[in-house]
């Protein structure tokens, strides 16, 4: 007799998001921790080529970076698979947002509220491309310092866009954000499907 594994319930869906952000914001730190299999990533030694620019004045510790994607997975329930690619941050890599954005349900834009004017360019890019999105508040050191509405107001965002609290190097606070996005989508999708023609 044969084991064959157990079938899902219902139809299996898996959907793609891409993780954004600037620069050493914790986009690789977010993949890595709430992926369920070993998160592929192409992090290279930062050397001195990159002094002058990339700014790590804000993140004195870093010693790599993203060259080209982070990639993950994590199954919401049985039925939903969710796959992340994180992109790299800095400006000369973006000629690969393209190809990582294509077929993406959404993204995550996560920010330090401490460099807000480093996730500019990820809104305008998804903004533009008219890809659903939410604002992720990185709470480094476990603290959330701004209040999130203080943070959409900054980025002068639509109150549409959900903005939420993350702690990027948690499991639970990262697939919350993850939930959220998905949420969000279908919620636009709906309401689109519903609007007169």
């Amino acid at each position: 007799m044969s084991h064959r594994p157990p079938v899902p319930s219902g139809r299996v869906t898996s959907a793609k998001i891409v993780i954004a952000g600037g620069f050493g914001v914790g986009k690789t730190t977010l993949v890595g921790s709430v992926s369920e299999i070993t998160p592929l990533t192409t992090e290279a030694i930062m050397t001195s080529a990159g002094v002058g620019v990339d700014d790590t004045r804000q993140v004195p510790g870093k010693t790599t970076t993203t060259v080209a994607m982070d990639f993950g997975r994590i199954s919401i329930d049985r039925d939903l698979i969710l796959y992340l690619f994180g992109t790299p941050g800095q400006t000369r890599f973006w000629f690969m947002w393209d190809e990582l954005v294509r077929g993406a349900i959404g993204a995550v834009v996560l920010v330090d509220t401490r460099r807000l004017a480093d996730c500019f360019a990820a809104i305008d890019f998804f903004e533009h491309r008219r890809l659903p999105y939410l604002v992720a508040i990185n709470c480094f050191d476990g603290m959330q310092y701004h209040d999130p509405q203080d943070v959409r107001d900054a980025l002068a965002i639509s109150r549409d866009v959900p903005v939420v609290p993350c702690d990027a190097r948690n499991r639970e606070s990262t697939k919350h954000v993850l939930i959220s996005l998905v949420e969000y989508v279908l919620t636009m999708r709906r309401s689109r499907a519903v609007a007169p023609a």
